[in-house]
């Protein structure tokens, strides 16, 4: 049987949740015999790849050179990809992230994660014109496409009018050796871990911290600053007097994350819209109390294991992390609950419904 491509041109050092989901994927896949397209820098950050059969493409192709990465992995993909596709004789190519050759005999599928660039477009932005113009005939040409939540489904019928047949949502997972309740000693700090955007809703969250009445508690803010939103919420932080207590953490490494979620005394994550929302996920592996919105994907990631919010109401928020810090039997029933929550997910479901979709399509 020829060799299915998977295309990872674009993992790289500091890995966020679509790189993590790529790399936990590929291991799943050995049956149909796959070929990972993946840069010598990818390579060096998922070394299991060399389990597999690799082709090696360039480096410089990741969001970690900003746009030009972006730009530069948008041509490769329309240019060469199609040669290669030919070259390795392939019958189909997956792609974990929606883009694929237009316009050519390719066969693919791929994987949506979300449409935040349309629900919250910026003015401007070259993601919101990639969503409105090159996602749709992406998904339109697709033999198939997969997604992270029944809640990303919905947005491709909605915002794209795909028939929902051709739609299969594949719950994402985590990893239980990295992410697992570790018996520590509890720190006073509520932890949110993820980017700066404007839809992550850290103005409110900051205003909900700020409304507790304890004042012994810290907020850890876990991800790489953003020059274009970080230096806002640090003049909100300093506005409210919130220096000493509010601690700006920088990008957290994968392998220290498990220890300061498990520290935690919750997981914080109010976001105003998710595909998935890795973050919760992974704190209810470690038993750490998750408090989370009531929409998008993220009650389908919780269930009835965290307090659900509504993100646009700091009031709630604030009552949310009020009844965490006073109430030890309700984070203990919480920890109860995300342990047990936790357990229903794993990488090995998802790798195994995920080649079960490409297998149809062989």
């Amino acid at each position: 049987m020829n060799s299915v491509l998977v295309n990872l041109s674009f993992l790289f050092s500091k890995p966020t949740g679509i790189s993590t989901y790529a790399a936990n994927l590929f291991p799943y896949l050995q049956p149909i015999n796959p070929t990972l397209l993946i840069s010598p820098v990818g390579h060096q950050c998922q070394p299991e790849a060399s389990n597999f059969t690799c082709y090696s493409v360039p480096d410089g192709m990741t969001p970690e050179q900003g746009t030009k990465g972006h730009l530069r992995r948008l041509l490769w993909t329309q240019l060469r990809l199609p040669q290669l596709y030919q070259q390795l004789r392939s019958p189909l190519l997956f792609s974990p992230v929606p883009e694929a050759p237009l316009f050519t005999n390719c066969r693919y599928i791929v994987t949506v994660h979300d449409l935040i660039p349309l629900r919250f477009p910026r003015r401007g932005s070259p993601l919101t014109t990639y969503f409105r113009n090159y996602i749709p005939q992406v998904l339109t040409q697709a033999q198939h496409i997969l997604c992270d939540s029944q809640a990303t489904a919905k947005d491709i019928t909605n915002f794209y009018n795909i028939p929902t047949d051709k739609i299969t949502p594949v719950l994402l997972a985590y990893n239980p050796k990295d992410f697992r309740f570790l018996n520590l000693p509890t720190s006073n700090y509520f932890l949110y871990v993820g980017r700066h955007d404007p839809y992550k809703n850290l103005p409110r969250l900051i205003d909900a911290f700020a409304g507790l009445h304890k004042q012994e508690c810290e907020l850890w803010i876990a991800g790489s600053p953003d020059g274009r939103y970080t230096p806002l919420l640090q003049e909100q932080v300093n506005h409210l007097g919130l220096t000493e207590r509010v601690k700006f953490l920088d990008y957290v490494p994968y392998e220290q994350l498990p220890i300061i979620i498990n520290q935690a005394i919750a997981l914080v994550f109010p976001s105003l819209w998710e595909g998935f929302g890795l973050p919760v996920l992974e704190a209810m592996a470690c038993g750490t109390p998750a408090i989370t919105s009531n929409l998008s994907s993220l009650p389908e990631v919780a269930g009835e294991a965290a307090l659900l919010v509504n993100p646009y109401n700091t009031g709630e928020i604030t009552e949310a992390m009020q009844a965490i810090v006073t109430d030890s039997t309700l984070r203990s029933h919480l920890r109860t609950l995300s342990l047990d929550r936790a357990s229903q997910f794993s990488w090995e479901k998802t790798g195994l419904a995920t080649m079960e979709v490409l297998q149809q399509y062989l």
